[in-house]
């Protein structure tokens, strides 16, 4: 259990480091991800966004599977 604490630490410090470059991502403006807005009511669903990360992550894991 202590392996797996120490990365997401380690991965945390450095999303913090990188975040001014990585506010930059365009993640959550993809074509694809539902926008509906209403007077008064505005819902973000971002779908393409999702499926981008969930793609990245499963590559990431199989990768450190090896």
């Amino acid at each position: 259990m202590n392996r797996p604490l120490v990365l997401i630490g380690i991965c945390c410090i450095v999303a913090g480091l990188l975040w001014p470059w990585l506010r930059a991502v365009p993640l959550g403006r993809f074509p694809g991800d539902i926008v509906v807005v209403r007077e008064n009511f505005r819902f973000f669903f971002p779908l393409t966004s999702c499926v981008v990360v969930s793609v990245l992550l499963t590559i990431l894991f199989w990768l450190f599977r090896k």
